[in-house]
């Protein structure tokens, strides 16, 4: 080890250790699964469940963000917006993250498998498995179809609270990670045209990279309309009511002008403002189905 490593790990923080585990985006999973869980029965959820259930899936996701860290630590390095990561610093060494991300796998299994139920459990190791390894040490450098087929992964947090609560999979939660799984392309897209330099950099084919800014913002558009209509689907089956579709339309609508900003081509930004915008509008969407399920 170098001695600017070994300086590097003797500088290691609580901090370090939280970033590892993406906190940000976390937090975004446990709010859905939250909502799963509440919109799973008419009345209050268990607290036990509540509390439980979240603190192992949130420490399970956190598990696979750290795995994310370790594999992605050389890409990092190249990428603005992730150059400063732990991992890649030095700050934390590989191995200090495995172990950290084994130990928070096995405490949140634990508490699925003990205090939830078993289908909780392992259908949230298969996300953890389909993130970390499938996507993250496999499809991300392999094809530019990466984020399509391993959004999958990141779209079941839903499920997840669903299932906490009621043991059982149902069509209304597989709604949910539908929802998501069409919000996860033209969401994580619309970075991927504003960091398109940088993917290229780090060798990585996202759709920008292999087939072009134009055809990535017409595959936006079209995901967007795709994404648009599938929100509709919980109306339709009578999962939600007016409040909902009148939400789920007028978000829609915001999704969807800035996909045809992006087509414009005039807002310089207007890839990093769509990315935003998808992350209120996800949130959004989930918090107006939630009211809609209590009040209306």
């Amino acid at each position: 080890m170098t001695k600017i490593a070994a300086t590097d790990l003797e500088k290691t923080s609580f901090r370090d250790y939280l970033e590892l585990t993406k906190p940000k985006v976390v937090a975004l999973m446990i709010l859905t699964s939250i909502i799963g869980m509440f919109l799973s029965v008419p009345g209050m959820v268990p607290i036990d469940v509540l509390i439980l259930g979240n603190v192992g899936i949130a420490l399970c996701a956190g598990a696979a963000a750290v795995i994310n860290h370790v594999v992605d630590r050389k890409i990092d390095l190249k990428m603005s917006r992730t150059l400063n990561r732990p991992v890649a610093k030095g700050r934390v060494s590989p191995y200090q993250a495995l172990l950290f991300s084994t130990i928070l796998g096995l405490i949140g299994m634990a508490i699925l498998l003990v205090y939830i139920n078993s289908l909780t459990a392992w259908l949230t190791l298969a996300s953890l498995f389909g993130y970390a390894v499938l996507y993250t040490s496999y499809l991300k450098r392999a094809t530019p179809q990466n984020i399509v087929i391993g959004g999958l992964a990141g779209a079941v947090p839903p499920l997840l609270g669903w299932t906490a609560v009621t043991g059982e999979i149902h069509g209304h939660a597989l709604l949910l990670v539908l929802i998501i799984f069409a919000w996860t392309p033209p969401h994580f897209w619309a970075l991927a045209v504003h960091r398109k330099d940088e993917y290229a950099k780090a060798e990585i084919p996202m759709l920008p990279v292999t087939h072009g800014e134009k055809y990535t913002k017409i595959s936006i558009l079209l995901y967007t309309v795709l994404m648009i209509l599938v929100t509709l689907l919980p109306f339709a089956v009578g999962m939600s009511g007016w409040l909902y579709i009148l939400g789920a339309l007028i978000l829609g609508a915001g999704f969807l002008y800035w996909a045809i900003m992006m087509m414009l081509d005039r807002n310089p930004n207007a890839g990093m403002d769509t990315f935003k915008y998808s992350i209120v509008y996800l949130m959004a969407l989930f918090i107006i189905m939630l009211v809609d399920h209590y009040f209306i």
